[in-house]
């Protein structure tokens, strides 16, 4: 319950701050939602399975966003931006997907 108060609580704020992003990191923010997303998947599926650690979870949110955004970065200054966000988002599309897929068998048994 805490964390839907927390999720409604930033939609508000979100809306009624209306935040900047600056011009530097729009590149990078879809690809860090995206990660963030997947550790968002991962953490519920392990929630399900009864093997959630909070330190895990942070550890591996913080780090996904992170090492998604260094390649992105790596890639704008190696010219190949284009083609490394693809390839970011691809990998962990499907590791979302096998989140959601396992998440949809656990909780419908099916």
């Amino acid at each position: 319950m805490i964390a839907v108060l927390g999720l409604v609580v930033g939609v508000v704020v979100g809306l009624v701050v209306r935040p900047v992003v600056p011009t530097v990191v729009e590149p990078y923010l879809p690809i860090a939602v995206v990660a963030a997303l997947d550790a968002v998947f991962g953490g519920l599926r392990a929630m399900l399975d009864g093997i959630f650690d909070d330190k895990v979870f942070v550890v591996s949110f913080l780090s996904n966003v992170v090492v998604a955004a260094l390649i992105v970065f790596l890639g704008d200054k190696l010219g190949v931006g284009a083609q490394l966000s693809t390839g970011v988002v691809v990998v962990l599309g499907i590791r979302i997907f096998s989140n959601a897929a396992a998440i949809r068998r656990h909780v419908f048994r099916a």
